[in-house]
């Protein structure tokens, strides 16, 4: 089974030259990143559900390999019940019938707020969503990370319905003070909750969230490796998603993670060598 491995996005000001190449226009910066990358976070439709103009350029732009990971939209998992939302989460799905042969995951991606009280309405959700696309689930709630009955309950709900639990990896921006705006502004917003490693799932998901200086990053990732080979081994697709605080440098870091894993990714189209004689 394949590894797939992305970033959180397709499109910053610091990669053209880099990971993508200079001069295109943003709506031509999917082309050039799945070029490199097999999968995406498409953490957009978290704040809002892409057009369907959208949704066919991704399609058009990208190879039948390729994979999106969406976002269940914020009004779907933060506001109201959700087994109030199953008809929302059922549209969204719908709604993105362009890219369903493209779907590696859908996430539903959880508050703090979100504990062990809703667990009843998580199973109701997660039972009425059409059985043949894969899902994850992100918690943040500290007691889903205490060990105790609420995480006993809250895994044996996803092992049985075979529904992944993502694994958020953010200690690397934790590791030291605030010492950028960037850092900062990560460490404001980024769950700082235990990593717990399990795979509920055949799709195991790790949301790597790295720091801006690469020294940092190492003694953090390296300890995947082995998980990771072993998940492959067992049969499963394995999913790694890699962020920093900034970005800037993320595409860097998934190559080093990749070359470690024997997965070494293709050049960098914003790298290539300019062919001879263009210049003139």
């Amino acid at each position: 089974m394949p590894l797939y491995l992305g970033l959180s996005q397709w499109s910053h000001p610091d990669w053209p030259g880099s990971l993508l190449s200079p001069g295109l226009k943003n709506a031509e910066h999917l082309s050039d990143y799945a070029r490199v990358f097999n999968t995406v976070e498409g953490n957009t439709s978290f704040y809002g559900v892409p057009e369907q103009h959208s949704l066919l350029r991704w399609e058009a732009q990208t190879p039948a390999h390729f994979r999106f990971t969406f976002k269940f939209p914020s009004r779907v998992s933060h506001q109201g019940r959700l087994d109030g939302n199953i008809g929302a989460a059922r549209d969204f799905i719908a709604h993105l019938a362009p890219l369903h042969h493209k779907l590696g995951m859908l996430m539903l991606q959880l508050s703090k707020a979100s504990g062990p009280e809703q667990l009843d309405q998580l199973q109701q959700f997660l039972d009425a969503l059409p059985a043949h696309f894969n899902y994850g689930v992100e918690v943040r709630h500290p007691a889903f990370f205490a060990k105790g009955e609420a995480e006993r309950r809250l895994n044996r709900l996803l092992l049985e319905r075979q529904i992944n639990r993502i694994i958020m990896d953010s200690r690397p921006v934790f590791s030291c003070p605030p010492t950028t705006p960037a850092l900062a502004d990560a460490q404001g917003k980024k769950p700082r909750v235990p990593v717990h490693i399990i795979s509920t799932g055949n799709h195991p998901m790790v949301r790597f969230i790295g720091h801006p200086d690469p020294a940092y990053n190492l003694p953090y990732w390296q300890p995947w490796l082995p998980r990771l080979r072993g998940w492959l081994g067992e049969g499963k697709s394995v999913y790694l998603f890699v962020h920093t605080a900034d970005n800037r440098l993320a595409p860097l870091l998934a190559a080093e993670i990749a070359a470690a894993l024997d997965a070494s990714l293709p050049a960098f189209p914003g790298q290539a060598p300019t062919p001879q004689g263009q210049l003139f």
